[in-house]
């Protein structure tokens, strides 16, 4: 005796209802003069689904399933539906040509289960990555923390293995701006490949991802970069994201390591660099120099430190609170980071032999009032530059030194001329960043041993203490973790800084070729603190800690 089959059966029909729509879909598409299209074997052209959102598709019973330039392909299971009519009008209204065609309810179910693998992204016409989508949005609202941001990031891969990689990438850069990092690096090892985001200055783990995936994402970041698919090796590309109307330039990077290609990305979200020169945490004393120094029509001021230690933002700062009307400002970067409004930015190139140098001659030709040179590193550049301080012109720049003191003997290295270096400059800073403790959950902890032996040296070299300081300070705070700061016990960043002036005993030391260590001795009376003694006093506030002071200087070091 046969068994029955259920299951057979049941496919069985299933088949003969299918059949039974896609004939009764010719029959009336017979009817009303439409062609006829079965979308169960149909290509679907995943950009064709933007013109309509999947709520509006399924409420008028139709599906757009192909596009060429505004002609546009509508699949319908009722021609004369109300709904359906009233959308393809709206098609038109927005400048679409529609051809509708009849089809089944399986065919349109088939097109709608498509939105899910729908990018939430799309690219502009100037070739931006917009993926200002509502549910990404809402995803940037929901992340408050790391956890957060896990947990959507590995179910995004976890879900089959259907990888979403255009959705996978839009969640990391949207996950990035959500967590305000300024990196995202994606490092592969042996079995895995790590994802990490460097937030304020250090980075900190997200998650593992298969190779699978890392090669998919790999593609895709090449591709939205303008980089070649097909060369492993160091790639440099750049593609912009828009959110919220602002446009964000992501800068990747790509460099062959040991078991594949490393690739970092820069976020560069112009609203971090939007900071003011009274919101960066400059001292009092030194941010009433800088502010009268700035108000000069000449002179130059520089300001020195590692990659990564906020000189980008110092310039601009110094930009936005010189920028009037009446200036004309000019800036040669390497590269444009950020746009800022009013001034005339230029970008070297060395394939086009664009360099400092040849900007700099070139803006001086354009008549400026101040120019912003994005870093002095030959000696070309360096005379230039100085030579635009000595005729009327406000400089700003940067210079690799270690500290304030280091900027004279480097810049005399560099050919500078003693005799006009002091002329010209007016100002030398230095400057770090360090974490902000979190506010929320720091820990309150004595001075004591080796904490009270160096606070106690550094108070004593200062000559007099801010009036805000206890005379006998007693306690210093340390951090914590709690959920407000991803338990990092950090949250946000803030300077130390130093600065040396122009006064007759610099001078005169500059004219003796003088080391670090005789700038320094020439500075004594100047009254600015050092960066050791900025960030002790930032201690003292709460603000930081001790631990955070010595990742970032050498504060047992004399100078």
């Amino acid at each position: 005796m046969p068994v029955f089959d259920e299951e057979k059966q049941s496919k069985r029909v299933g088949e003969i209802r299918q059949q039974e729509e896609e004939e009764l879909a010719q029959v009336l598409s017979a009817k009303y003069g439409i062609s006829y299209i079965d979308l169960t074997t149909s290509a679907i052209d995943m950009e064709a689904l933007r013109v309509v959102d999947e709520k509006t598709a399924r409420a008028a019973k139709l599906a757009v399933f192909d596009m060429v330039a505004k002609k546009i392909k509508v699949a319908v299971l009722a021609p004369e539906n109300t709904e359906t009519l009233k959308t393809i009008e709206s098609f038109k209204t927005k400048g679409y040509i529609p051809t509708v065609y009849m089809t089944s309810d399986l065919s349109l179910e088939k097109v709608w289960k498509r939105y899910k693998d729908l990018s939430y992204s799309f690219e502009t016409k100037s070739g931006a990555l917009n993926i200002a989508n509502d549910e990404i949005e809402a995803f940037i609202k929901t992340v408050k923390s790391l956890p957060d941001l896990k947990k959507t990031l590995e179910e995004t891969v976890g879900q089959s293995q259907k990888y979403k990689i255009s959705h996978l990438l839009e969640l990391m850069i949207a996950g990035a701006l959500a967590l305000k990092a300024s990196d995202v690096h994606i490092e592969p090892e042996e079995k895995q490949v790590r994802i990490r985001y460097r937030l304020d200055g250090v980075l900190v783990d997200v998650m593992n991802v298969a190779n699978e995936v890392y090669h998919l994402l790999l593609s895709r970041l090449k591709l939205l970069s303008g980089m070649k698919l097909n060369l492993y090796g160091a790639q440099d590309g750049r593609f912009s994201i828009i959110m919220n109307d602002t446009e964000i330039e992501i800068r990747a990077s790509i460099l062959p390591s040991t078991y594949a290609e490393s690739v970092v990305l820069r976020v560069l979200n112009p609203n971090s660099i939007a900071v003011g020169l009274d919101d960066m945490g400059i001292q009092p004393k030194l941010l009433a120099i800088l502010n009268h120094e700035v108000d000069k029509p000449e002179g130059m001021i520089l300001t020195t430190g590692p990659t990564g230690s906020g000189k980008t933002t110092a310039l601009y700062a110094f930009l936005r609170k010189v920028y009037t009307p009446e200036l004309k400002i000019l800036t040669i970067e390497n590269p444009v980071e950020y746009h800022l409004k009013g001034i005339v930015q230029t970008q070297t190139s060395t394939k086009d032999e664009y360099t400092f140098v040849a900007g700099l001659r070139a803006a001086l030709r354009q008549d400026p009032d101040v120019i912003m040179v994005g870093e002095i590193r030959d000696s070309e550049t360096a005379e230039i530059a100085v030579n635009a301080a000595l005729t009327g012109h406000l400089v700003f720049s940067t210079l690799h030194t270690n500290n304030a003191a280091g900027t004279f003997p480097r810049l005399i290295n560099l050919g500078v001329n003693p005799k006009v270096l002091t002329s010209a400059l007016s100002v030398s800073m230095a400057q770090r960043l360090m974490r902000r403790l979190c506010q929320t959950c720091k820990k309150e902890i004595s001075i004591e041993g080796r904490n009270k032996m160096l606070i106690d040296k550094i108070l004593t070299s200062i000559k007099g203490l801010p009036e805000y300081l206890p005379a006998v300070p007693t306690k210093i705070y340390e951090p914590n973790g709690c959920a407000e700061c991803n338990h990092t016990g950090f949250k946000g960043r803030i300077g130390i800084y130093e600065a040396i002036l122009r006064t007759p005993e610099i001078e005169e030391a500059v004219m003796n070729n003088p080391s670090e260590r005789d700038i320094w001795k020439a500075a004594e009376n100047q009254g600015i603190l050092n960066m050791k003694q900025d960030g002790i006093i930032k201690i003292l506030q709460g603000i930081t800690s001790m631990g955070e002071l010595e990742r970032v200087v050498d504060i047992e070091g004399g100078y």
